[in-house]
């Protein structure tokens, strides 16, 4: 039996008996040398009760001692020197030994009472747990301290007010489920550290059951924290599949769809210029941005699946708005479509001058002066004769052409475009060179033979054949003309006229002008016209042949005779054709 009168048992006296400190501090001492727990087993070392066998009983030097001959343990040695230094823990976090056992009226705090055995005081643990029941008080972690002097000791009220609250629930850490129990404050600190985004551990956690019904604190926040995020993850997924379905469709469209593309011939109209070198990509594109077409690969497909589609040419084009790919394609091959200034070849700088002012609604004579005044800035050739002579330096160099003039241009752009494309051609017939071949002077010589080919031949299949009658009659030991061209069309241009009769030959000798023909031998002092390519070809390579004279008998006959004799002949088959008229 143990003093307490359990029988015989492993289990220590409790530290808070109030019976012990009240003998322990009264002078009653263990023998001299042996300290308050010397002999007994070391609760602290480790639980007795984790051997099961309990093979030694901490009591067995100290059977039935009674309280009071224990020696007072500040006496001579610390108690706490003895114990084992453990991790901080609050002992008062599990259960409060104020509210197990009674309070005792002062006798705790004199430690006057006398000594009384174990077996006297067995009323007062009449509602302790039995032996085996619960764990040893100094073999675990949770045990109690030592008792403390009485002037060291706390108040009840201060140690009770360090007890957890029963109406908070806590985070059971109880080794038996998660861990030991912590304090309140200890608690409360790990909680606010914990990750918002934690899913919703309440829900399925079975130890709320053991709290009795305990409020399930943050569980709606955490649901709607939970909620917004999965919403958040969905639209992120819906957006990305969205994206790559979007782009899968745009790719499968460019490659095997059908190219996005208008219906019908379109309505109301809209001026469109195609520049110089376009292909049918640039030319898609400018129509689509005139919003003629609806996509560029639907006039590609449409131009390439036309057998004229590769005939569109630069120019200013009058269209429709918001027309199919095939009916743009159909109207730009229609030459009534084309809305640009056509130059006929073969036209005098100055009926060129008169077609700009109408096209621009100008005052007659607005090109013609700006002409006049701007010669020089609108890039002619350095070898471009600059005789005050030349009744205009501009004449032969205004390629007779179609040209995108719309609304609102300026006469000098208009110009400056014809003189930009002459200089083109020429420079593709190397002027210079030729010059010299057909013993020549000058590139500028070469393209006054072409604007007398251009202006007399009245065909062009007739035009190598003008050409070698220019050559020979310009050559000064024929006997023929003795070096004059003697040609109506120069007598035409001194006159600003275009007629067939000019007069009897002496009266047109009288004439004292540098174009005229029938009086000075050789070239006029410049070109008579704008030619043309195949004017300027003829005159490059003219047809072999002895002819000094030529007259056109009927409207698609030109007769031609190597002496004045055979002349006169043809001359007279052409009154009597112009008689039966």
């Amino acid at each position: 039996m143990t003093e307490y009168g359990r029988g015989p048992g492993s289990e220590p006296w409790h530290p808070e008996d109030p019976l012990y400190g009240d003998q322990g501090w009264a002078g009653h001492q263990a023998a001299h040398g042996q300290g308050q727990y010397e002999g007994q087993q070391q609760p602290y070392a480790q639980d007795p009760y984790a051997q099961q066998g309990y093979q030694q009983d901490p009591y067995q030097q100290q059977h039935q001692q009674p309280y009071g001959a224990q020696q007072d343990p500040y006496q001579q040695q610390d108690p706490y020197a003895q114990q084992p230094q453990h991790a901080p823990h609050d002992p008062y976090a599990q259960q409060d030994p104020y509210a197990q056992q009674p309070q005792y009226d002062g006798g705790w705090d004199t430690g006057q009472q006398a000594a009384m055995p174990y077996g006297a005081q067995q009323p007062r643990y009449d509602n302790n747990p039995g032996y085996g029941e619960q764990a040893d008080p100094y073999g675990t972690p949770e045990a109690y301290p030592p008792p403390q002097p009485p002037g060291h000791r706390e108040e009840p009220s201060r140690q009770q007010g360090q007890d957890w609250d029963p109406e908070v629930p806590e985070e059971e850490t109880h080794p038996f489920f998660t861990g030991a129990d912590e304090p309140a404050d200890t608690r409360d600190a790990r909680s606010r550290t914990r990750s918002r985004d934690e899913d919703d551990e309440y829900d399925d956690d079975p130890r709320e059951s053991r709290r009795g019904g305990g409020e399930r604190r943050g569980k709606g926040k955490k649901k709607s924290r939970n909620g917004c995020a999965c919403l958040g993850v969905a639209a992120v997924l819906v957006g990305g599949l969205g994206g790559v379905a979007y782009v899968g469709y745009s790719y499968y469209q460019s490659q095997f769809g059908e190219a996005p593309d208008y219906a019908g011939s379109g309505t109301g109209s809209v001026e469109v210029e195609i520049p110089e070198g376009a292909l049918g990509n640039e030319i898609a594109n400018i129509l689509k941005k005139a919003g003629v077409v609806k996509s560029v690969d639907a006039f590609v497909s449409a131009q390439n699946g036309n057998p004229k589609g590769g005939s569109l040419q630069a120019g200013v084009y009058l269209l429709k708005k918001e027309m199919s790919a095939d009916s743009a394609i159909e109207l730009m091959l229609d030459p009534k479509s084309q809305n640009a200034l056509v130059i006929p070849e073969g036209t005098s700088s100055s009926g060129i001058y008169a077609k700009i002012d109408k096209r621009l609604q100008l005052k007659t004579g607005t090109t013609a002066g700006i002409a006049k005044t701007k010669a020089e800035s609108l890039g002619l050739p350095e070898w471009a004769d600059d005789d005050p002579k030349i009744k205009d330096p501009l004449e032969g160099f205004l390629f007779p052409a179609a040209y995108a003039v719309p609304k609102g241009s300026k006469p000098e752009d208009v110009l400056k475009k014809m003189v930009t494309r002459a200089n083109k051609e020429y420079g593709k017939l190397d002027l210079e060179q030729n010059a010299k071949k057909m013993n020549l002077d000058s590139p500028l010589d070469v393209i006054t033979v072409a604007s007398l080919v251009q202006k007399e031949g009245k065909y062009k299949h007739d035009f190598d054949k003008v050409a070698r009658v220019v050559y020979n009659r310009l050559k000064p030991d024929n006997l023929e003309t003795v070096g004059r061209l003697e040609f109506d069309s120069t007598i035409n241009y001194i006159r600003a006229e275009s007629t067939l009769d000019v007069g009897a030959v002496d009266d047109l000798r009288k004439i004292d002008d540098p174009y005229n023909t029938y009086s000075i031998k050789g070239l006029p002092l410049g070109p008579i016209s704008n030619p043309g390519a195949d004017a300027l070809h003829s005159a490059i390579n003219p047809t072999p042949g002895p002819w000094y004279y030529f007259v056109s008998v009927t409207e698609d006959k030109t007769v031609f005779a190597v002496t004045n004799k055979e002349h006169e002949r043809n001359r007279e088959k052409y009154e009597e054709n112009k008689a039966d008229q």
